[in-house]
């Protein structure tokens, strides 16, 4: 199997494959008795449920459980997990784990649905979503293991969807949720699209695996095809349109989840039905809500979850807390650096201990306390955690930084009528995502050093002067661009960068190797992709008028970062971003159906000037 498939599944698996050289599988057939169960819905289907239960039975324990796609493997009773519950201390702290393959995975009954549609007003005992298997799970656990009547659930991706859908109309037993990079709405933000842009990269290398047959009496799947190359722009290049993975050699299935998720290309019925952050209401258990800010997958989700509870809910008991994480990194053994940020300690020692532990102990077992702050966020560029009472915090203050000429940018609206900078995007030879040649996805790609795309004819930039003083960004970052293209369609890449001075150098702590040059670096801070179609509505797309001037605004996701003194803040714009996001061929249509004279080039221009001037929005805080 092609390791870029392997390397998603890793990041989507159960987190019990994190951290596997601290896992003691002997202290867990000591310390725990697995028993394996099917469990009944409330519609007949039965769910395979694995249950692990502490041998002292001097006392009563909470359940805390993850549902799961990914299969609750090891299959049979005698063979065990190597780890229990989402850290090592949890599962030394001792509770009732359990682990379900969700409705139709793995050996479990039913027919799978991706992000099953949560049903608000259920009619009868066939109207089943993944917070009535919850609840029906949770009645069968009270009643037959030996608990203290308090359960807990959390997950990471996919189990933190699951963790997400199980707090509408929660059972009264479930006082703790912790959704953790959690899936929440798969064509705005998340996984399968960004603002309507299609993520062809993750998403063909995840999807060959995860939604082929079942074999093996459901303990595995067969993958739909396998693929073996080292250049993955060349490849996903020369296959050409999207649609040629709907075919014999790809995605071969017409009912299989890829092809519903290119066949979808608006914000239709089937995306809409599937945003659970809008039946976020009367949140009832404490909710930790967990992301990272350099999660290639669901930092979307993570942000916009806290945001709909805090909305939704009034007096809810939720927190926030994001880290200098990628998909699932608070989960392993260790954290002091990425990219070529360095923490100068170890972050997830500090999170499982100080924040994990105790938020499920505090609210599963009366242990100890959690005040906990209302949010915690690391600040990268300062490096420090930061302690808030709101998301954004007040002290964030939006400020407008214009595009202007000769690539400045300033506080000072253009007051000439002549600014525009122009660029030609050639589909057909798209801007790559990354630098140099990557089978997998360079994971890092959040924060890599951008000089490779300025340097490209068809990549544009505007900077800020040096900085006179640290500047710290905290919240939602804004883009209003004024556009023409001579093409119906494009899509924009639009990124933020911090840029190192010259000469500049990086200390590497606890290192003894020499500090490392920055001097010129342009460090990604955040980006996204917008597809100019729906400038006006997800639901309707438009095409662009040739010549016409036309605004395109959306958000890029929140930051916390400290731009220090001396940097330069830069925001880079392009049309495409290869082969993470699929190409937009830039003629107006039905691009899952296109062929490749449809592919054309298009000359796109950014205004800046006195009628259209482009710009970006900045959280910043006060001082």
């Amino acid at each position: 199997m092609r390791s870029i498939v392997v390397y998603l599944l890793v990041l989507f698996l159960p987190v019990y494959l994190f951290g596997q050289k601290d896992a003691d599988s002997a202290w867990i057939r000591e310390n725990y008795v697995k028993t394996e169960h099917y469990i009944t819905m409330r519609d007949g289907i039965r769910l395979y449920t694995a249950v692990y239960t502490p041998t002292d039975t001097t006392q009563t324990y909470p359940v805390l459980m993850q549902r799961t796609p990914y299969s609750c493997r090891p299959y049979g009773k005698d063979n065990y997990r190597r780890r229990l519950g989402p850290n090592v201390y949890l599962m030394k702290e001792k509770y009732i784990f359990v682990y379900q393959d969700a409705r139709g995975r793995y050996k479990s009954e039913g027919n799978f649905r991706e992000m099953t549609p949560y049903i608000e007003n259920k009619q009868s005992n066939k109207d089943v979503d993944e917070s009535s298997d919850t609840y029906d799970t949770i009645e069968w656990l009270l009643k037959h293991t030996g608990n203290n009547g308090r359960v807990g659930i959390y997950g990471i991706s996919f189990p933190g969807f699951y963790s997400s859908a199980a707090l509408p109309a929660a059972h009264s037993a479930l006082k703790a949720v912790s959704p953790q990079a959690p899936m929440s709405d798969e064509f705005i933000g998340d996984d399968c699209n960004h603002n309507g842009a299609f993520f062809l990269l993750d998403n063909f290398g995840f999807y060959s695996r995860f939604d082929g047959p079942r074999i093996n009496n459901g303990e595995s799947y067969k993958p739909f095809f396998e693929t073996d190359y080292k250049d993955a722009y060349k490849f996903f290049l020369e296959l050409g349109p999207l649609k040629n993975a709907n075919t014999s050699k790809y995605f071969y299935d017409s009912n299989s989840t890829w092809r519903q998720t290119v066949k979808h290309d608006t914000y239709d019925g089937y995306w809409q039905s599937r945003n659970i952050r809008r039946h976020l209401k009367n949140i009832k258990p404490a909710v930790l809500v967990v992301g990272g800010w350099f999660d290639a997958e669901d930092l979307f989700g993570a942000l916009k979850t806290y945001a709909a509870i805090e909305k939704q809910s009034p007096g809810n008991d939720a927190r926030l807390v994001m880290g200098p994480w990628t998909h699932g990194g608070w989960a392993a053994p260790s954290w002091k650096s990425f990219a070529d940020y360095h923490f100068g300690s170890d972050l997830n020692v500090f999170y499982q201990q100080q924040v994990e532990t105790p938020f499920f102990n505090y609210y599963l077992k009366d242990k100890g306390n959690f005040q906990q702050p209302e949010v915690m966020v690391f600040e990268t560029g300062a490096n420090e955690w930061k302690t808030y009472n709101t998301w954004p915090p007040k002290q964030s203050n939006l400020v407008v930084y214009y595009f202007n000429s000769n690539k400045q940018i300033t506080n000072d609206k253009p007051v000439n009528g002549e600014g525009v900078t122009s660029y030609v995007s050639d589909p057909n030879n798209p801007v790559p995502y990354t630098d140099g040649i990557w089978e997998d996805r360079n994971n890092k790609y959040m924060a890599e050093d951008q000089r490779f795309a300025a340097r490209r004819a068809d990549v544009v930039y505007f900077e800020t002067a040096a900085l006179q003083d640290d500047i710290t960004l905290t919240g939602e970052i804004g883009v209003n661009l004024f556009v023409s293209t001579t093409g119906s369609d494009a899509d924009f890449i639009v990124k933020l960068i911090d840029v190192w001075p010259d000469g500049a150098y990086l200390s590497k702590p606890d290192s003894a190797t020499d500090p490392v040059s920055m001097s010129g670096y342009q460090q990604m801070v955040r980006a996204d992709v917008f597809r100019g179609k729906f400038r006006e509505s997800f639901e309707r797309p438009v095409p662009f008028k040739k010549g016409t001037v036309e605004k395109v605004s959306f958000n890029l996701n929140e930051a916390a970062h400290t731009f220090k003194k001396g940097h330069r803040i830069m925001v880079q714009v392009q049309s495409s971003w290869f082969p993470l996001v699929d190409r937009n061929p830039q003629t107006f249509g039905y691009i899952p159906g296109m062929d490749k004279k449809d592919f054309k080039k298009a000359t796109i221009s950014i205004y800046h000037n006195a009628a259209y001037s482009s710009n970006i929005v900045l959280p910043v805080m006060k001082k």
